[in-house]
């Protein structure tokens, strides 16, 4: 049943859901790769539970935040060999659900991608996002590296 939140409507066919978007999970949070992205890498990690705002996770939600936000840069940087990764949550569209970006930041960026200005490479049209094959392959790549 639809909820009106996309994130809970694909919790709900959590057995059905590609491997671009579940990258990763735990009981409190789930890891997709972004849609629309132009970069290869750019995760979303997102609360199992619908959650609009930060203040609302649960103690056991926060306690782990931190840790899932270093495992999927530690993986991102393994994976991709990038040198750093940009983490960042501005919840400003109304009723949507948290989500973290984690992105990996490139050491081939021109400037106009530096800090927020990376926001570039999402919402792209369909010629210039990462196909879903490179995200599945990238997906099943982080999986095996957040396992071990």
């Amino acid at each position: 049943m639809a909820t009106g939140c996309y994130v809970c409507d694909r919790e709900a066919e959590f057995d059905r859901l590609p491997p671009r978007e579940r990258i990763a999970y735990d009981d409190h949070w789930r890891v997709a790769h972004a849609f629309g992205s132009a970069l290869l890498g750019w995760l979303v990690l997102v609360p199992r539970r619908h959650v609009m705002e930060l203040a609302e996770l649960s103690d056991e939600e926060a306690k782990s935040l931190g840790v899932w936000q270093v495992r999927l840069a530690r993986a991102l940087a393994a994976e991709l060999g990038i040198p750093k990764t940009y983490v960042a949550e501005f919840g400003e569209a109304p009723g949507f659900h948290l989500h973290f970006h984690v992105v990996p930041r490139r050491p081939d960026f021109e400037p106009s991608m530096v800090g927020p200005k990376v926001f570039g490479l999402l919402g792209r049209g369909e010629d210039e996002q990462v196909s879903a094959e490179d995200q599945d392959d990238l997906a099943e790549a982080l999986s095996a590296r957040l396992i071990s």
